[in-house]
């Protein structure tokens, strides 16, 4: 039998990824015993106290183990965190240490949201691929700038190590997780089970843009301010580099490094993210709305649009706006 350990973090104030994981497994191990096999996984809670509070005292959980007495698991899965980032690593230096030696012992090891910033704390994600929560994707890049993270993606899986975006997607991770260990048939009951959709890939259409601003670059800043303050207008990197008084190729270079996109990427974002306020407030169609931002080719922003959110301008107008008129796509 294969071992599960679900680590219970101190100083925490989220316990629905705990619950959903828990839930999640254990109904793939009832379900794996109902079809004629014997129990996959051993599950269990384990933390480096004896109990941890959440939401004030309100409830607390027991870990079942402390992880002093685990010597080799096959899963581990670090739950989300709360959002002082910095005291949750500090406070958690125990659980950073062990699951760092489990992984070079040969387990594999999960993230749930924010859970990153302790998974990349132990240095295992440096060079590797990961998610997190977008609203997070800020101070993470702060934290760990080896680490390429990707916050468009719902779910990364490199090297034994899963990681995914943020909030309730951990459950679209846990399916992932049970096919993965048991098979598909089972992570499709599951998914029937606890009504989570398979195979989603993306948490763009999530995302609300606000820019990275922590790095410390004020000329990169004040470009991105200006972007942002004149969503409608066609802003070529030229235009920006001269105001700015740096050339264009170390512009380019100083924003990409501070920010994570071209210029020219940067502002699609901001042209999307008022595109995207437009659909989710207004009665606008797609084309007026499409004009606001600064496009005038229709087949131009419905890919970019696609691109960065993952679904197409109708399909994001319908989702968020029961009010808008209908427009044949």
């Amino acid at each position: 039998m294969k071992h599960l350990t679900i680590l219970i973090p101190n100083g925490q104030n989220n316990l629905s990824s705990i619950v959903g994981a828990y839930k999640i497994f254990t109904r793939a191990n009832k379900y794996w015993k109902e079809t004629g096999r014997k129990e996959l996984f051993k599950i269990e809670l384990a933390g480096t106290s004896k109990k941890v509070e959440f939401y004030d005292g309100l409830f607390t959980v027991r870990p079942q183990r402390n992880i002093s007495a685990i010597t080799k698991t096959n899963l581990i899965i670090i739950p989300s965190l709360n959002h002082n980032y910095q005291n949750a690593v500090t406070g958690n230096k125990l659980l950073i240490n062990w699951i760092e030696k489990q992984y070079k012992k040969g387990a594999e090891v999960a993230s749930i949201c924010t859970g990153a910033f302790m998974l990349a704390s132990s240095g295992l994600l440096d060079g590797k691929s990961c998610s997190t929560h977008w609203a997070a994707a800020d101070n993470f890049r702060s934290m760990f700038p080896k680490v390429n993270l990707q916050t468009d993606k719902l779910i990364t899986d490199e090297n034994g190590i899963y990681t995914n975006g943020g909030a309730y997607s951990f459950l679209n991770l846990m399916i992932y997780l049970v096919e993965k260990y048991y098979n598909r048939q089972t992570a499709i009951f599951c998914s029937k089970v606890f009504q989570i959709e398979m195979d989603r890939q993306s948490q763009s259409a999530f995302t609300i843009f606000t820019g990275q601003k922590l790095h410390g670059d004020e000329i990169v800043k004040k470009a991105q301010e200006y972007i942002e303050s004149k969503p409608t207008e066609k802003i070529s990197v030229e235009h920006l580099s001269s105001k700015f008084s740096v050339s264009r190729r170390n512009f380019d270079r100083r924003f990409i490094k501070a920010t994570g996109n071209t210029p020219y990427e940067y502002s699609q974002r901001v042209k999307i993210e008022s595109a995207k306020k437009a659909f989710e407030t207004s009665r606008k169609t797609i084309n007026e709305v499409m004009y606001e931002v600064g496009y005038s080719d229709e087949k131009a922003f419905r890919e970019v649009f696609r691109k960065i959110t993952g679904i197409s301008p109708l399909e994001y107008r319908n989702k968020y706006n029961k009010e808008a008129v209908v427009w044949d796509d």
